[in-house]
């Protein structure tokens, strides 16, 4: 029995031919995940994948301002097969792409942050600013991912002196929600000064648990201040805008709650450097202005020296010679009272022959005061007598 042979392009345009003539196959839908996208002269060239399968996909007439999806997005691709004859490539032609499975999830995103706007939990004048000086962070993540791990890292790096509190919880699937809720009340129940809800990068399905309404009423509740670091920086979620500050990665949230202690020190060494340094100047300048001025003091008290020497000691002998005569005048007023003082002075008088006479510390002046058989005392220049009156003569 003979064989049928054919060439490589019958054999070719028949497999174009079934592809071309089988209409199910014709305008489509496909949903996968892309891979490997890439654009050259207005031809997008990417995959869609699932587990299982990989499919080969060509997009033409790219224009400037189509946005395309990016590595690892869900999408749904409507087109045709095709097969290239010359090249024998199979590819799908793609006449249109949009997201899979996301498109749902934002208009939920959408409805949910309208609502929660509408109802005033997302006014700038209500959320908490951060404390001037944080002690204590809490931390509600995965303890297992390396979102922790950055976190810990840059806060220990910029301040060693901050204490951080974990809360494990989960971050993405079922149970999230409520572990990331238990996190919140616990947290604010205990002497932390800020929490941080972290989470990686993801998918918009990876993100959902934080834009879930019980998520987002628990960070408003909560009476300490609240930072969500969920995603990339251009990843936003309902739990940023409900947080009293949004920080656009969980490494930029461990800066925002940080001191950066090395780099103060070397702005205030700086700062003291600089102060020293002006300082320095500034007693030189001085230093220099007082010598010249402390020249310039001398040579002109020098020149007014001169200028009054003449006149001065004239004044000086003078003064001096009016001093001299008021030293004499008063010493001769001393010794004129000192004179007088000596004719009153009682051992004087006792030197002469009298006698000081008192009874009982009292002094006699006439003999009334004094009665026979008083005991009297007699006070002479060189004893004091105790005599006993015997009787009066009065004269």
């Amino acid at each position: 029995m003979s064989e049928n042979v054919i060439s490589v392009s019958q054999f070719s345009n028949y497999i174009k031919q079934i592809f071309m003539s089988e209409e199910l196959l014709h305008n489509i839908l496909i949903y996968g995940e892309i891979s490997d996208i890439k654009v050259s002269r207005n031809i997008a060239y990417f995959n869609i994948k699932d587990e299982e399968a990989l499919l080969v996909c060509v997009k033409f007439g790219i224009g400037d301002e189509e946005v395309l999806p990016k590595e690892g997005d869900l999408v749904l691709v409507r087109g045709s097969p095709n097969y290239y004859i010359k090249g024998g490539k199979f590819s799908f032609n793609v006449i249109s792409i949009q997201p899979y499975g996301q498109g749902l999830l934002y208009q939920q995103f959408l409805e949910m942050k309208n609502k929660l706007e509408k109802e005033g939990l997302f006014k700038t004048e209500i959320k908490k600013p951060l404390p001037e000086i944080i002690k204590r962070v809490g931390v509600i993540t995965s303890e297992t991912g390396a979102v922790l791990h950055d976190i810990i890292d840059i806060t220990k790096r910029r301040n060693p002196m901050i204490d951080i509190v974990v809360y494990p919880a989960k971050v993405q699937g079922i149970g999230a929600e409520q572990t990331i809720i238990d996190g919140l009340k616990a947290l604010d129940t205990t002497n932390v000064d800020v929490i941080i809800i972290a989470r990686g990068g993801g998918s918009l399905e990876d993100l959902s648990c934080f834009n879930q309404e019980n998520i987002a009423r628990a960070i408003f509740q909560t009476e300490k201040p609240v930072i969500s670091a969920v995603g990339h920086e251009t990843d936003y979620t309902i739990a940023d805008f409900v947080s009293d500050l949004r920080a656009p990665t969980p490494s930029a949230a461990a800066e925002l709650i940080s001191i950066d202690i090395e780099g103060l020190k070397r702005r205030f060494l700086n700062v003291i450097s600089k102060i020293d340094l002006f300082v320095q100047n500034e007693l030189k300048n001085t230093t220099e202005t007082l010598q010249s001025n402390a020249k310039q003091m001398i040579l002109q008290t020098d020149v007014l020296t001169s200028q009054l020497e003449p006149n001065l000691r004239e004044k000086a002998n003078k003064m001096y010679t009016i001093v001299e005569n008021m030293f004499i005048n008063k010493e001769n007023d001393v010794n004129l009272l000192i004179s007088k003082i000596e004719k009153f002075n009682p051992l004087k008088i006792l030197q002469m022959g009298y006698a000081k006479v008192s009874f009982k510390n009292n002094i006699i002046k006439n003999c009334d005061n004094i009665n026979v058989g008083d005991n009297i005392d007699v006070e002479m220049r060189d004893a004091i007598l105790n005599c006993e009156i015997k009787g009066k003569v009065v004269k």
